[in-house]
């Protein structure tokens, strides 16, 4: 089958997951910055998600696609270092701005890959897993039931702790770079590549990366800096308080 054992076929499953994950993402980051203004709205929005059926189903294609997009990520970085042989570490074109970016891609996704281990061991197991467990009939500690839907108070919980916020950075700074050159090859794989939108889908790439990440971010550093509905020390958030 063409597109599992082409070259083409493999970069276009990367593209089609990629574009997936990168739409996540944006929805993610929106969602995430709820929680730094509005810790309640927060809180309501993952309780509709939760674990309604949409929400697993959802899950487990995201899951999906993560593991596909890492799968042929390695397929793929394997095969240009054979391909290269010795002239593994040459580069034959390299594009102003992301050569670095492009040249440690795997290395970048394996950096992002252990933080999302260590994201889904803070906040989904905590929170969509309990609430499925717990629904399913599993014994399940009643004080993680409490606050299986509690989004914003374990985003004060671990954001509050320096060390969290500034691992977190370091995440987001490596998704960064794997974004800016991950999203402009994405639209360079389905044909646009010529000189014309090369440099448009760069400034692309760049742009929609950098709102990704500041949106993301600015938990962190509200972490750190104490600031915020969430952060402040005279925050009155409560997540069992009715709004």
């Amino acid at each position: 089958m063409w597109l599992i054992d082409s070259s083409i076929g493999r970069k276009l499953i990367m593209s089609i997951t990629g574009a997936f994950l990168v739409i996540f993402l944006l929805f993610h980051s929106i969602m995430n910055f709820v929680a730094i203004i509005n810790p309640y709205a927060y809180d309501a929005i993952c309780a509709f998600l939760g674990a309604n059926w949409y929400a697993v189903a959802a899950s487990m294609v995201l899951g999906l696609g993560f593991i596909v997009h890492i799968f042929y990520a390695f397929i793929l970085t394997f095969q240009n270092l054979k391909a290269r042989g010795n002239n593994s570490y040459a580069v034959t074109s390299r594009q102003k701005g992301v050569s670095w970016a492009s040249q440690n891609m795997l290395v970048l996704g394996i950096v992002i890959l252990g933080f999302m281990i260590l994201h889904l061991f803070q906040f989904w197991s905590k929170m969509q897993l309990v609430e499925l467990m717990h629904n399913m009939g599993a014994q399940t500690d009643e004080e993680l039931v409490k606050y299986a839907a509690k989004g914003a108070h374990w985003v004060q919980h671990y954001f509050s702790q320096p060390l969290y916020s500034v691992l977190y950075i370091v995440w987001l700074v490596a998704l960064w770079f794997h974004l800016t050159h991950g999203i402009w090859s994405l639209f360079q794989s389905m044909g646009l590549n010529n000189k014309t939108w090369l440099p448009r889908l760069k400034t692309i790439s760049n742009i929609l990366a950098t709102i990704i990440i500041l949106l993301f971010i600015s938990i962190p550093i509200c972490g750190l800096l104490e600031a915020g509905p969430l952060f402040s020390v005279n925050s009155t958030y409560n997540p069992f308080l009715n709004i």
